[in-house]
C-alpha cells in the first residue's frame, strides 16, 4: 500500500477524499453536458407561438382525411402503407419523409418512394435499431398530413 492510505484519517486525507469524490462527480456531469449538447438535432419548429395558432385547423383538416399509415423496413426497402378510410391504398398523395435515428442527425435519409399499386416502397441504408419516420404528406386539394412513426429495424 502507498503511504497515504496507511494510518489513521486526519483532516487533510479527510478532506482529500471529500474532495475528490466532487472532482469525479463534476467531471462526469461536465462530460455528459458537452456530449448532450453536441448531440443536439435542434429545434422542431423556431416559434412555437405561431406554429401553435393553425395548429387545431391543421389536425381538423387531416383527421378529416381518414388516412391510416404504417411502415416497416425489409431487406433494405422502407415499405409505407397509406391507406384511406375505406382501406384502399392512397395513390395520389405527395410523398415526402425523412428517415432517421431520435438523436443524431447523421444518420438521416430522404427516401424516395414509387408507388407499386399497393404500398410506397424506397430503398433505404439502416442499421440495426429503432429508426424514426417523419412523414409529410399532401393530399391532391393539398390537404397536409404529417405523422412520425417508429420503425424498430432488427
Amino acid at each position: 500500500m502507498t503511504a497515504i492510505f496507511r494510518g489513521p484519517i486526519t483532516g487533510p486525507k479527510a478532506f482529500a477524499i471529500f474532495s475528490s469524490f466532487f472532482v469525479v462527480i463534476i467531471a462526469v456531469n461536465i462530460v455528459l453536458a458537452v456530449q448532450a449538447v453536441r448531440t443536439f438535432p435542434g429545434l422542431e419548429v423556431k416559434n412555437s407561438y405561431v406554429a401553435s395558432q393553425t395548429f387545431d385547423a391543421e389536425r381538423r383538416a387531416q383527421e378529416a382525411l381518414r388516412w391510416t399509415a404504417g411502415a416497416q423496413i425489409e431487406a433494405g426497402e422502407l415499405i409505407l402503407t397509406l391507406e384511406s378510410l375505406d382501406g384502399r391504398p392512397v395513390a395520389d398523395a405527395e410523398v415526402a419523409a425523412v428517415l432517421g435515428r431520435a438523436t443524431v442527425r447523421d444518420a438521416d435519409q430522404v427516401p424516395e418512394f414509387i408507388f407499386d399499386g399497393a404500398d410506397w416502397r424506397a430503398p433505404v441504408n439502416v442499421g440495426p435499431g429503432q429508426w424514426h419516420l417523419a412523414l409529410d404528406l399532401r393530399a391532391a386539394d393539398g390537404t397536409a398530413f404529417r405523422q412520425r412513426l417508429d420503425i424498430l429495424v432488427e
